[in-house]
């Protein structure tokens, strides 16, 4: 493998608050040899006529034209990719420089490397940066991630024809990256972890992960959809609440 194209995709609705920052910190990747389609959700802000106004021949701008929701618009760039490796990258969240360059390097010394996943740091709203650092293993299967999803979404590189074959799913009430990591996990033995924070991750005040039982029923559904047994999600739902409970109570403590 030489230089592979990464193929980076990011929906936006409404964006323009953060969308600005979201794309400088991929035009300041050390990694190159990135295309960027961002998929505009029939946005009512001045996100579209933004994205239009950019120049840089490595972005590509996608409009749907009603408001189809994230999955959709993550299926959308998907498709559209030109590159046989996909990053996420949510509009309010940001990348650490190296953050691809880490992971191609993975890549290049795993063969088997399919799913490659990263830490996080995290900031608030006005980009106050929260103590709290969740740091990763240097692998994770099917069965480590039930109790916890480790694999932030905007953190991921993962092979093409994986998401292709295990699309982000358009039910609602669940957690659809957690979904499609799990029937990806199903597939391949494990996937790699860069335990240093290279992704920025924006924890909005109205965001899913502020509504602790609303994200606990919504996990819950993940399971089910992705049909695990009863037993078997209760089981994992005992592991996800006290891993939630030492999580928020980490996030609650500033710099």
């Amino acid at each position: 493998m030489r230089d592979p194209l990464v193929s980076i995709v990011m929906p936006a609705y409404n964006a323009m608050k953060y969308l600005p920052s979201a794309i400088a910190s991929v035009m300041c990747q050390t990694w190159e040899n990135w295309e960027l389609c961002i998929v505009d959700d029939a946005s009512a802000d001045e996100t579209g006529a933004y994205l239009d106004s950019l120049q840089d021949p490595r972005i590509r701008v996608f409009h749907n034209e009603i408001n189809r929701g994230t999955a959709y618009s993550r299926n959308r760039g998907i498709h559209e990719a030109k590159g046989g490796w996909i990053a996420f990258l949510d509009s309010d969240d940001m990348w650490r420089e190296d953050k691809l360059e880490k992971q191609i390097a993975v890549i290049e010394n795993y063969p088997d490397a399919a799913l490659v996943f990263t830490g996080s740091a995290f900031i608030d709203d006005n980009g106050n940066q929260m103590k709290y650092t969740l740091q990763v293993p240097e692998k994770i299967s099917y069965q480590d991630i039930l109790p916890q999803n480790l694999i932030s979404c905007s953190s991921v590189v993962v092979r093409k024809e994986l998401l292709l074959k295990h699309p982000f799913p358009g039910a609602e009430k669940v957690h659809e990256d957690f979904a499609v990591w799990l029937q990806i996990l199903r597939e391949i033995d494990h996937a790699y972890g860069v335990d240093e924070p290279l992704l920025i991750y924006r924890l909005a005040m109205n965001s899913r992960s502020r509504n602790k039982l609303k994200a606990a029923r919504m996990n819950w559904n993940t399971y089910r959809y992705a049909g695990i047994g009863f037993l078997q999600a209760a089981a994992s739902m005992c592991g996800y609440t006290i891993r939630g409970l030492k999580k928020y109570n980490a996030l609650r403590k500033k710099v």
